[in-house]
């Protein structure tokens, strides 16, 4: 899974303090998702961002299933 929030940081010029502020989600879970650190997103915390960034879920999150046999 790859999450795309610091690309729609760069792509819109916004600051983690501007999503903070706008959607009270909390700093930490904003830097996390920022460096792809943060392993389970929960999903009102994915659909405030798509809400803040008026975009669809998956241009926020990019995913490709693993092929049968491959381990995650």
């Amino acid at each position: 899974m790859e999450i795309l929030f610091s690309s729609l940081l760069g792509k819109r010029k916004e600051k983690i303090s501007d999503v903070y502020e706008a959607t009270g989600i909390s700093r930490t879970t904003l830097t996390n998702l920022y460096y792809e650190r943060e392993q389970n997103i929960q999903m009102k915390t994915l659909l405030k961002l798509c809400d803040y960034f008026q975009v669809p879920l998956e241009e926020l999150i990019s995913y490709e299933p693993t092929k049968k046999g491959e381990s995650l």
